[in-house]
């Protein structure tokens, strides 16, 4: 590693350092990028790296599969909001992080993933352990570099992690031959300013016009029916305090997508929680209108009451889970879009007002403006009347009839007067413990919806999912990163058992690591979600959906609690609803990683339901 003490402040001076391997010239770029934490697995073509890691301040976490570890890495990113660092070797090893570039991508999440390559006589040969990531990963990525000069490396990881982080966040994949890591020169150190300057074409402070602000409180003024319709924008650009002062200072309810969860305090009056296929009836209804529950899609739509006259979108992408049938999504609103990434105006939905500029930005200036006018007049009283109808006849709901035997893994533990557990009863406890404070993430299914539905979140980047791509597997990784990042926080994976198996390795890093995050398992030996699709639109056809022994169907398989503790993780079971409260208080109060196996039936449904493609005249809701 470089001898030099003290390292100039990079905003203002330049440097040029001493002779160095590229190995450790691209650690030492990763020290003055702030790097704290790197997840990474070696192999031949990275092994130079991980041996100047070893002298380096930055903490290396050795995952026990790269796909962990780079999941890792997002949940580092999704609850910092820095970018999240991770590394694997050439071929297998890079083509194991491809689905976390992927999620990143689809969810906006600022990650480096760094990968070693063969050296570059060896490249389009098919040399052992050779893939194109540049290639490979070239739809999925904000940009990618393939290092072929040693002289580049301070640019380039300085570049790297400036547009990672900045504008609409995202992957950037830096491809490293082995032979530039084992070459030497004297790196050139260059500015930040530089390194902007040196980005032609690429602008991430974009401000919307002052004309496009003042027009949009002209239509708040007119509106009759308004709702802020916000995203994960709202997160990554730290806009949730400006979102929050516009909402109490105009009176206008607020409905958020799952990647705005926290944006925007859920137990607030204003809040509408999250709409969409498995949202709130309620947003639901406040964004489209309510209309005669359809029972086919041939049936005409006949609405029962008006939804919004104006939705102001903000950090959006108008994503088909939301909207259903893009034709009938808030079709009688006057659409207002603001975005800093204009490629997402008018892609899925047609805005009447687009607005290209950084939400933050523009929401601290509607603030302003409408102080300067003396507030918005309107108050919207009946618009409220109409929603507090809405929430009080449609509220997130759930059967207290526990007593289902239907599920043969539960059969065998009927007793009298024992009652069991349904999912959505560990969730809604959980939030009780934890006063709403916890961080808490998933993997994708049910659970996940269950999660959103009955955790209620206060705060940004407490609620971390894999939203778009829908990643399996994604729950307990993240969760090991958001650990890392707040270790004064609880952080709990909400999980199901097909999801938590996909990772189960990393309990082996969590127990090595002494990352203290926790797993609560919704065990219903299903993939619950296809199995509810299965129900409803393949009358029950189960097309290997059952993750249990089909030769013994009436017990728990695999055992988690044998298998979490062969890692020295500690694991219990759950079955009774009367020993759900104290399992769970263990578990928040265990000093290491947990895991609480809950044994749940897997014929709940998450209500409500939009079939997708449909409208909000299809909503299943009670």
């Amino acid at each position: 590693m470089s001898t030099a003490t003290a390292k100039p402040n990079p905003e203002t001076k330049r440097e040029i350092g001493p002779l160095m391997f590229g190995r450790d010239i691209f650690v030492e770029a990763l020290e003055r990028a702030g790097v704290e934490v790197i997840f990474a697995y070696p192999g031949g073509a990275s092994m130079e790296l991980h041996q100047s890691l070893t002298k380096s301040k930055i903490r290396t976490i050795l995952p026990r599969h790269e796909q962990g570890g780079s999941f890792a890495a997002e949940g580092y990113a999704r609850a910092t909001g820095k970018a999240g660092v991770c590394m694997a070797t050439s071929g297998p090893g890079a083509t194991n992080l491809v689905t976390a570039i992927a999620d990143a991508f689809m969810d906006s999440t600022p990650l480096v993933a760094i990968t070693g390559q063969v050296p570059q006589a060896m490249i389009g040969r098919g040399a052992f352990q050779e893939t194109d990531m540049i290639g490979v990963t070239m739809p999925i990525v904000k940009h990618s570099y393939l290092i072929t000069d040693i002289n580049d490396i301070p640019r380039i990881v300085a570049e790297a992690f400036y547009i990672a982080e900045s504008g609409r966040p995202g992957p950037v994949v830096l491809d490293f031959p082995k032979n530039v890591q084992q070459q030497k020169a004297q790196p050139i150190w260059p500015t930040r300013e530089e390194i902007i300057a040196g980005l032609r074409g690429y602008k991430a402070d974009i401000h919307a016009g002052d004309l496009e602000l003042n027009e949009i409180i002209g239509l708040i003024e007119k509106s009759e029916r308004p709702v802020l319709y916000v995203g994960g924008g709202i997160i990554t650009g730290g806009a949730s305090e400006e979102l929050l002062k516009l909402a109490e200072s105009c009176n206008i309810p607020v409905t958020t997508t799952l990647m705005g969860i926290g944006g925007f305090p859920e137990e607030h009056p204003l809040s509408l929680r999250w709409l969409g296929m498995h949202g709130a009836a309620f947003a639901n209804w406040a964004v489209n209108g309510e209309y005669v529950q359809r029972k086919s899609p041939a049936e005409p739509l006949v609405k029962l009451k008006d939804g919004a006259d104006l939705l102001i979108a903000c950090g959006v992408r108008f994503d088909d889970r939301v909207t259903g049938a893009f034709s009938e999504f808030a079709k009688h609103a006057t659409i207002v879009h603001i975005d800093l990434d204009k490629s997402e105006h008018n892609k899925n939905k047609r805005a009447h007002l687009a607005v290209h500029g950084d939400v933050k930005d523009a929401f601290r200036r509607i603030n302003q403006l409408i102080e300067r006018r003396g507030g918005i007049q309107k108050r919207f009283e009946p618009w409220h009347a109409q929603i507090a109808e809405w929430k009080a006849k449609a509220p997130f709901q759930y059967t207290s009839k526990s007593m289902i035997v239907d599920s043969d893994h539960i059969k065998p533990h009927a007793k009298d007067g024992e009652e069991f557990i349904l999912p959505q009863m560990v969730i809604e406890e959980l939030h009780k413990l934890t006063g709403g404070d916890a961080i808490i993430t998933t993997g994708v299914g049910q659970h996940q919806m269950w999660a959103g539905q009955w955790y209620k979140y206060k705060n940004p980047r407490q609620f971390i999912t894999s939203a778009g791509l829908g990643s399996m597997g994604y729950g307990f990784p993240a969760a090991l990163g958001a650990k890392v990042a707040r270790p004064d926080k609880q952080v709990i994976d909400i999980d199901g058992d097909g999801s938590f198996l996909m990772n189960i390795q990393e309990l082996a890093t969590a127990h090595v690591e002494k990352i203290a995050a926790k797993a609560i398992i919704l065990n219903n030996q299903h993939l619950g979600m296809v199995v509810q699709w299965e129900d409803n639109f393949y009358g029950g056809n189960r097309g290997h959906t059952y993750l249990g022994n089909p030769d013994s169907r009436t017990s728990v398989y695999p055992d988690y609690v044998k298998v979490c503790n062969s890692f020295n993780v500690p694991c219990e079971r759950v079955i009774y609803r009367k020993d759900l409260r104290a399992a769970l208080e263990r578990m928040l109060a265990s000093e290491t990683a947990y895991v609480l196996d809950v044994v749940t039936p897997y014929t709940e449904h998450v209500l409500p339901f939009i079939p997708a493609g449909r409208t909000v005249a299809d909503m299943i809701w009670k």
